[in-house]
């Protein structure tokens, strides 16, 4: 009888183990892919005399990777090169020569940043069951940091001297701001979205993403004020879409 029972309880383990690494086996441990990812997006000042001055459109493109901690939990990360853009309006003071003289004019700079980044998020990501055919629909949250390597902008100046009253308008495209960018940027990352699965190789995703930043793109001081530290807070809304193998 003890070994009838030993035999049993051999054979319902070897039959749970068997039944655990089928479960395991139809859940990928590595899933990889690319994405596309237009953008809304802004810059938020943090700092008297800087203004808000509307979204613009970015974009993002990478690739993603889905690791598998057990059904339905993952963890989300990837590779991204981010092209972002924001407005600002602050003062700002231009030292200009005329003849034998150098002239100071102090007014506005509309600037136009464009920000380059590679970025690598790290995301805990959750999954529903099935809700529809071959359709499940996640959520997820962490952070998204990012490496500066490209800072231009497109500048409008308006402005005069404060002494003889002579004017100064210019705008100038694609200028060289790099010393003027914070080298690193981290945000926080929420998003949710649907993964429709064409079979157990490939799916498609699609979903929105919202970056909600918590460090100063912007380096050094003002020009007019150099007391004042330029701050700025990038936020963007992105649509990911994207194909996972």
């Amino acid at each position: 009888m003890k070994y009838i029972n030993k035999s049993i309880f051999f054979a319902l383990t070897s039959i749970l183990l068997l039944l655990a690494q089928t479960g395991n086996a139809q859940q990928k441990p590595f899933k990889f892919g690319f994405k596309l990812s237009p953008a809304l997006s802004w810059l938020s000042p943090d700092v008297d005399d800087y203004k808000y001055n509307g979204t613009s459109f970015s974009f993002a493109w990478g690739f993603v990777a889905d690791i598998t901690l057990m059904d339905n939990y993952y963890i989300n990360t990837g590779f991204n090169v981010s092209y972002f853009k924001g407005k600002l309006l602050y003062p700002h003071l231009v030292v200009a020569e005329d003849d034998m003289f150098n002239v100071e004019y102090t007014g506005t700079l509309d600037r136009v940043y464009n920000l380059r980044y590679i970025e690598v998020p790290l995301a805990f990501k959750m999954k529903t069951n099935e809700l529809a055919p071959n359709l499940q629909f996640f959520g997820l949250i962490g952070i998204n940091t990012g490496i500066n390597i490209r800072a231009k902008s497109d500048d409008t100046f308006s402005g005069a001297n404060s002494f003889s009253g002579l004017k100064l308008n210019y705008t100038e495209e694609k200028v060289d701001i790099k010393d003027e960018a914070s080298l690193f940027k981290a945000s926080l990352l929420v998003g949710a979205g649907a993964e429709y699965i064409i079979d157990e190789s490939i799916s498609v995703v699609i979903g929105l993403n919202f970056n909600n930043g918590f460090t100063n793109v912007l380096n050094g001081t003002n020009s007019v004020d150099k007391k004042v530290e330029a701050k700025a807070i990038p936020y963007y809304f992105e649509l990911n879409l994207g194909v996972i193998f």
